[in-house]
């Protein structure tokens, strides 16, 4: 398959089973709002090292929150609940709490519920204020800037993580110009993102290496600088690799956005440097969920 000059590889990414949640972050600005869910979502790249995957779903108008004011919608995945609900207390607490004007709220329901101000309710040492409204607790937790409004719980949902694609361009600037313009088009789609900073990965990986201690390591079939020294994926006029990675509610979603950024790729096309897209997979032995990228893009 050719689309506008770009080859795009008979291959698949692999993917595999994830619990996620969404929460939604207010506050008196969406500056500040914006803050909170940054913060929130630091080192959340990959459940290798940072415990879960976390970004930035969308901003939300005024019309779209449960206190009419601006917010963000975050989402969260994580291998299995229990993990998902300490990494999402800990950062409710240490950057939601803290941030000047928030609130969070449940962006989710059904499921396994997790703690949001469940356990958080206690920092207020006593004066906190439980409100039931719609059949939904909520905490009032008093703070030096007034009060912090959060729900008791959110929802969890069976999600998938470790969609992606591969760019494999002519130079990295181009490389790097074409994944721009993907992520652009695929923060468009809801219920996905992109984990990885600004959405881009340089360092994909293999599983295993040449050192015990470690499960994974460089995806030296993809490294430029190795062609010639190991077994390369790359031509010689391939000079820059790069993934993009997405985790989605269903694999419906990151069908969606797979098509969204690749389509946005080709629409650069030959011209603009891209040379092949193509995808990580592991023999389809890591994960049951497969995305063919022919087929996405049929």
């Amino acid at each position: 398959m050719i689309i506008n000059g770009v080859v795009i590889d008979a291959t698949f990414a692999e993917a595999f089973p994830m619990k996620a949640t969404r929460v939604i972050i207010t506050a008196q600005n969406e500056k500040w709002a914006l803050i909170a869910a940054q913060t929130m979502t630091g080192f959340a790249t990959s459940v290798i090292a940072c415990g879960c995957e976390a970004g930035i779903e969308r901003t939300l108008s005024p019309d779209e929150t449960p206190d009419g004011r601006p917010g963000v919608a975050v989402l969260f995945f994580a291998m299995g609940g229990k993990g998902l609900a300490k990494q999402l207390e800990t950062r409710a607490g240490q950057c939601v709490l803290t941030s000047p004007t928030s609130a969070l709220f449940a962006g989710i329901s059904g499921g396994k519920p997790l703690p949001l101000g469940k356990n958080l309710r206690y920092f207020g040492d006593g004066f906190q204020i439980a409100k039931k409204i719609g059949g939904q607790r909520y905490w009032r937790i008093p703070v030096m800037d007034g009060e912090f409004l959060v729900e008791a719980t959110t929802g969890t949902a069976e999600a998938v993580g470790g969609g992606n694609f591969l760019v494999l361009a002519a130079s990295p600037e181009q490389g790097l110009t074409a994944c721009e313009a993907a992520i652009d088009a695929m923060r468009k789609i809801p219920n996905v993102i992109m984990p990885f900073p600004g959405g881009v990965v340089r360092s994909g990986s293999k599983v295993g290496s040449k050192y015990p201690a470690l499960g994974a390591s460089t995806n030296d079939a993809f490294c430029p600088t190795l062609k010639g020294v190991v077994k390369s994926e790359l031509s010689e006029d391939i000079e820059s690799v790069l993934e993009i990675v997405i985790d989605g509610l269903s694999k419906e979603d990151i069908d969606k956005a797979m098509r969204a950024g690749i389509s946005a790729i080709c629409e650069l096309g030959a011209a603009n440097g891209v040379r092949r897209i193509s995808a990580g997979n592991y023999g389809g032995k890591l994960g049951p969920y497969h995305f063919h990228l022919q087929e996405i893009l049929a």
